[in-house]
């Protein structure tokens, strides 16, 4: 089930640096304050598929940005949108708020509309200076939260976090949808796990799917003590259950460990290139 060896490049992210796309892929991510361990798999083996992540990192070192969607389609018609999303990534890169961002997306999509496409999507922010993560759902199944202080794994929304508020539709469906937003305080090796609807619609021989609450179970069984070996084993899990068919559709999984490191200072050379990229003298 694992990528092919030339998918597989573990990666440490550079300020004004956008990493993804929706092509198969196993990479470790790190950022500051941030460890992400990203699996793709595109259905039948395709060389792009339907879901697209990204990770971005601003020109100070502070904001990690992450993007999961899950296209309606395939092929080249999600490899555009790919190509957009990154163009608002990298518009965006260095606003700590994620709304803008968001109600662009959601745009974008509406704009679409006459091609039936839309998305499910989780957009998460990470500020390394308050250790703090804010996320937006858009109809997208709902994260998995590992809290380390209580050895407790829990479902992640508004909802369990005490905020309230309607589920957000998927982006494309209302052009003047809100969507809204809720933040959590994250600890040192507390995990989040993303994923799109391939695991949860798991199914084993007998047809049985395997749900929320199904992929909820199976990650407390699995061994923490190693957070980095969460997205593994998980998706290992995940296969045992369909008792080693193939997926019915495009797989992605997305973990992100919090390792709590700060951000380091970047030298002058850095600092220089930094500010090209934000002036536009360099591509991100």
């Amino acid at each position: 089930m694992n990528p092919t060896p030339e998918h597989r490049s573990d990666h440490l992210l550079h300020c004004m640096e956008i990493w993804g796309g929706n092509h198969p892929v196993e990479s470790e991510v790190t950022t500051p304050g941030l460890d992400a361990w990203v699996y793709s798999k595109p259905f039948e083996g395709a060389a792009r598929g339907g879901d697209v992540h990204y990770v971005s990192l601003c020109g100070g070192g502070i904001i990690t940005r992450i993007i999961l969607a899950d296209v309606s389609g395939h092929g080249e018609t999600v490899a555009g949108f790919a190509g957009s999303l990154r163009r608002l990534m990298r518009k965006h890169i260095n606003s700590k708020s994620q709304t803008r961002l968001v109600r662009a997306l959601n745009r974008e999509f509406a704009a679409l509309a006459e091609m039936s496409l839309f998305a499910t999507a989780v957009v998460a922010t990470y500020l390394a200076s308050r250790d703090r993560l804010t996320i937006c759902n858009a109809g997208h199944p709902r994260p998995l939260r590992y809290r380390a202080d209580r050895r407790e794994w829990s479902i992640l929304s508004p909802e369990t976090v005490g905020d309230g508020g309607a589920p957000n539709l998927p982006l494309g469906i209302d052009e003047k949808s809100p969507y809204d937003q809720f933040a959590i305080a994250i600890e040192r090796d507390d995990v989040v796990v993303f994923y799109t609807d391939a695991l949860t619609e798991a199914a084993d021989p007998a047809g049985r799917m395997l749900g929320e609450e199904g992929l909820l179970e199976l990650a407390r069984g699995l061994d923490a003590s190693q957070p980095l070996r969460i997205g593994p084993a998980l998706r290992d899990a995940v296969a045992l259950h369909r008792a080693g068919r193939p997926a019915n559709d495009d797989v992605t999984l997305l973990t992100l460990h919090h390792n709590a490191r700060p951000p380091r200072k970047l030298s002058v050379g850095e600092k220089l290139d930094v500010y090209a990229k934000v002036f536009g003298l360099k591509p991100v």
